[in-house]
């Protein structure tokens, strides 16, 4: 159950829904690994791989390329189009607004996510987005499939750069009180 008592019924999870949110969580340790936002996606129809991605927006200079956007475009070109019927997106993190938006138009029949975000997520945390039944396109939601593991993922990621911030800003503070040695 989320905080806003939305409750998403356990009997949609399946060991496959696992088995790929693994899978999107393998993706999102690429995103870590390269100083992304570690978020992983995988859209898959019939078991089978369509498209996958993780966070790139830094490396990319690309507010857009969310794990889920870059799995969409991949999934798009591999089915030879914008739509994509009779798929599930896994991805680590509930989608955000525009992921949303674009989940809809693609016409994604289910998505499953593991961790909520109650900052900006779009299934049900802070916006209802994807449970909005004024869409022309209903999407199946699960939540929280291996959540703890992804909130980990999550959590290390930001601990690490907070304390590499805290470590750039020492540093800087003690450059700063350094004597000149070019002064006279």
């Amino acid at each position: 159950m989320t905080s806003d008592g939305f409750v998403m019924p356990q009997s949609l999870l399946s060991y496959s829904d696992e088995y790929w949110l693994c899978y999107a969580l393998q993706l999102a340790e690429h995103a870590y690994q390269q100083g992304e936002v570690p978020v992983g996606a995988v859209l898959v129809r019939d078991q089978q791989v369509l498209g996958e991605g993780w966070n790139q927006s830094i490396s990319q200079h690309d507010p857009t390329a969310h794990a889920e956007i870059i799995a969409l475009r991949a999934a798009g070109l591999a089915a030879g189009n914008y739509r994509l019927p009779n798929t599930t997106l896994y991805v680590t993190l509930e989608p955000c607004v525009m992921c949303a938006g674009a989940l809809l138009h693609a016409r994604v029949e289910r998505v499953v996510f593991g961790a909520y975000d109650p900052k900006t997520g779009a299934a049900g945390s802070r916006f209802d987005v994807l449970l909005d039944q004024r869409h022309n396109h209903q999407i199946e939601l699960v939540g929280g499939v291996l959540q703890q593991d992804c909130v980990t993922q999550l959590q290390a990621f930001f601990k690490e750069r907070r304390l590499a911030q805290k470590q750039a800003k020492l540093h800087l503070r003690d450059e700063a009180s350094l004597p000149n040695s070019f002064e006279t």
